[in-house]
């Protein structure tokens, strides 16, 4: 597992089963680094790992969620890129990846890769006067991080390409009315409300369960009506009979906190 001090640009916490996963460059508004993608794959894999880890939620320290690439090299920010193991999406694994809900709490400004990445999330809370962005094409490089798939399926493909291609801000308002996100509020609150939906899902949610319905939400745009009703038959046959099953009703009848037995690591359907 990697230890806090493992971790470059960015910070870990946790508490009632929420991790916590801060971008850490206040001095430069979290502008994105190398060191920053690696270490933010990492705690993404430590919670993905961790039955302890419930909900993930990544903000940023200070004013700003991600400002973009650090454009300290100037004309050299976007150098051709030498090796064999380049990759326009420097995050691994992404947050759709995981099996633990990801909740952007975007707490400031969000463009180029700071908003591609908060794409990958499952949920976005924004900030009111903070300004977002794929501001790619008006830098000389094209949107990254998964987004020409990720965008589009947030907001449909007329809104994408608009957003791609011109590299526009938009607003929290704005973004929250065209789907990019589900909630914009004062800055000073979105962490807060980030956190109390987070403490919701780890509490009340059953971890088996969510994981296999965020698989299947993040896989469905590329299967058919039958392929889905496949898997969803599949995995309600996986997850009925068994212990959460029985759990879920029982603390609903009587009026109680669930205790969730299954886990997604231990318990996740075989060869998915």
């Amino acid at each position: 597992m990697v230890r806090d001090d493992d971790l470059a640009d960015v910070s870990f916490s946790m508490r009632d089963r929420v991790a916590v996963v801060t971008l850490d460059r206040p001095e430069a508004r979290n502008a994105f680094t190398g060191a920053m993608g690696e270490s933010l794959g990492a705690a993404y894999r430590r919670c993905d790992e961790d039955d302890a880890v419930r909900v993930v939620v990544v903000t940023g320290a200070g004013s700003a969620f991600c400002v973009g690439a650090d454009l300290t090299p100037r004309d050299e920010t976007f150098a051709a890129p030498t090796g064999r193991h380049f990759t326009s999406s420097p995050v691994q694994p992404p947050a759709f990846a995981i099996r633990k809900p990801v909740i952007a709490a975007m707490n400031g400004h969000a463009v180029g890769i700071g908003l591609t990445l908060a794409m990958q999330c499952d949920i976005r809370i924004l900030a009111r006067g903070a300004t977002y962005g794929f501001v790619h094409v008006r830098r000389g490089v094209i949107p990254d991080a998964h987004s020409h798939w990720t965008v589009p399926r947030a907001v449909g493909f007329a809104r994408a390409t608009e957003l791609l291609l011109t590299g526009r801000h938009v607003d929290a308002d704005e973004a929250v009315a065209i789907g990019l996100a589900t909630r914009a509020v004062p800055a000073d609150e979105v962490l807060t409300v980030a956190l109390t939906l987070a403490r919701d899902l780890a509490v009340n949610t059953a971890p088996l369960s969510v994981a296999i319905s965020k698989r299947l939400m993040w896989a469905s745009p590329a299967l058919s009506a039958d392929d889905v009703n496949r898997l969803e038959t599949a995995m309600h046959e996986h997850v009925m009979g068994r212990a959460d099953a029985r759990e879920g009703v029982l603390a609903f009848l009587e009026r109680r906190n669930p205790e969730w037995s299954l886990s997604p690591t231990r318990d996740w359907p075989d060869d998915w």
